[in-house]
């Protein structure tokens, strides 16, 4: 283990064996009998929405069923499965906040899934994303703890290139506009402030959210697919923050989704040995 004596969030261990094991959490959990995870074999296609009302629209309007459920102190997550273009794909809230979000997703890989699109939302830290840009994340700045106990310190990490032409391949087949560079992780909302924002700027950051960073680690160090789509939300860009009413861009967030389950599919099909 690499030692830091002033900075404990660096002194990453190369052990990959922690004490905790999500895989062995769900077994026992499935071996006594935990109606969470009742149906054994979860869709292999994942996405991760963030938007709790698309979700609930989705289930609703597409016959969407529960299959299993993930669990924290807030309560049940329960992750659903539709039918989307004749396959099956699951659908789940991955938290807010990178720990939980990152938590999520080990035990979804721990229950078998193996490609994950994110659709979720994000600051926009220059003036010309306007509301319900589509964002492509093209690697992440690791400003918050989590990507720190998968990875190796470094200052960003990168999008499996899997995930880009997978993207690229359904937004250019949707005669869509996006924008695709860097975004910035933290992991706190309150501390985002003018200097950094200019600095994140300064190395090529659009946009500003919580997990992304998280995600793509934990993805990388157990071998599974993780992509992003994010859509422009409040504005960060200016003298004085503008939250835009971007929580109410509800065509935007359901457009998203669906984007989102499309290359999940496709990236599944490309890459059908992963």
């Amino acid at each position: 283990m690499s030692k830091s004596p002033n900075f404990p969030i660096l002194e990453f261990d190369l052990n990959r064996t922690a004490l905790i094991e999500p895989d062995k959490i769900i077994a026992q959990q499935k071996t006594l009998g935990s109606p969470d995870f009742a149906q054994t074999n979860l869709p292999t296609a994942v996405v991760l929405c963030f938007f709790q009302d698309v979700i609930e629209q989705v289930v609703r309007e597409h016959g969407g069923r529960e299959v299993a459920r993930l669990r924290s102190e807030i309560g049940i997550n329960p992750i659903y499965e539709i039918n989307f273009q004749g396959q099956s794909v699951a659908l789940v809230h991955p938290g807010v906040g990178a720990p939980l979000a990152a938590a999520f997703l080990e035990e979804l890989i721990a229950l078998g899934c193996r490609y994950f699109m994110a659709a979720g939302g994000a600051g926009a830290l220059v003036p010309n994303l306007t509301l319900g840009q589509i964002i492509v994340p093209t690697a992440a700045i690791r400003d918050e703890g989590t990507s720190y106990h998968y990875l190796p310190p470094g200052r960003e990490i990168a999008v499996d290139p899997r995930a880009l032409t997978a993207i690229n391949k359904v937004l250019s087949a949707h005669n869509l506009s996006f924008v695709a560079g860097k975004t910035w992780t933290t992991d706190a909302i309150y501390r985002e402030t003018r200097r950094q924002v200019e600095a994140r700027v300064a190395e090529g950051c659009l946009t500003v959210e919580m997990e992304t960073a998280a995600c793509l680690a934990v993805a990388a160090f157990r071998g599974v697919l993780f992509g992003q789509l994010l859509y422009a939300g409040d504005d960060l860009s200016g003298a004085d923050w503008d939250d835009r009413n971007w929580l109410t861009y509800a065509s935007g967030r359901e457009r998203l989704f669906w984007l989102a389950a499309e290359v999940v599919l496709s990236l599944r099909a490309a890459n059908p040995d992963q």
